[in-house]
């Protein structure tokens, strides 16, 4: 496994991917190709069953493709197999989903401790970083409350700093305003991108609220499982 750095983190190239066989098959991703620059925010949009999270899917080695290639931070990922794929969703992807996915029990703090005793960190750089984290997002007097404590944009925040929790060098996040209102969403994804810049991560969000379009890098709109539309948006 040889890594290659480039001023690209994500490389598409060709990409398709099918569900089922036949009259009956659902074609997700038809020939799919694009590029995410290292440091950006890249918008995905696409209205439901256009193929987004097919593609964040594909991209953060939770799928894989019938055809095509991928490349994450240098890594092509058709030659990780599945010990490689594990280590890149563990140290290089983060993932932010729309239903939050946080565990109950835990405090908000604990949450996002999570990836950091799977890896077991030292005690005392694991309380450091989600100290860090939890004010980055502005969380750090809630602390120790648990989800069913927090508003569902607070909840999202634990999440987002949950992804960041081992310095992933990609964030993925699908539909992560979903299940906000149009205030909270805005003011997440305005996170997002603070998160980019003080991070330095790059960071592919599939969203199909127009309204959150203007905080991203680029934009590039999946229809049909074809990109129909790539721009870059002014500084």
């Amino acid at each position: 496994m040889t890594q290659v750095v480039t001023e690209t983190m994500v490389r598409v190239e060709n990409v398709h991917r099918s569900y089922g066989d036949g009259a009956g098959a659902v074609h997700a991703l038809r020939g799919v190709s694009f590029e995410v620059p290292r440091g950006e925010l890249v918008a995905l949009k696409g209205r439901s069953g256009s193929g987004k999270t097919t593609l964040l899917n594909i991209v953060g080695g939770l799928d894989t493709p019938d055809r095509g290639r991928v490349e994450v931070d240098g890594l092509d990922l058709a030659d990780l197999g599945e010990d490689g794929l594990l280590a890149l969703r563990r140290d290089r992807v983060g993932f932010v989903f729309q239903s939050f996915g946080l565990i109950p029990i835990l405090t908000a703090a604990e949450n996002v401790g999570v990836p950091l005793r799977l890896r077991r960190a030292d005690v005392r750089e694991r309380e450091e970083r989600v100290d860090l984290l939890l004010s980055l997002v502005g969380l750090s007097g809630h602390a120790r409350q648990r989800p069913a404590e927090l508003s569902g944009g607070q909840q999202q925040r634990v999440a987002i700093a949950r992804a960041l929790a081992n310095s992933p060098a990609l964030l993925i996040a699908d539909e992560p305003t979903g299940q906000l209102d149009a205030e909270t969403g805005h003011s997440v994804m305005e996170l997002l991108r603070a998160v980019v810049r003080s991070e330095q991560v790059t960071a592919l969000v599939a969203t199909h609220d127009t309204n959150l379009l203007d905080l991203a890098d680029r934009v590039l709109e999946l229809g049909d499982g074809e990109i129909i539309e790539s721009r870059a948006l002014p500084a």
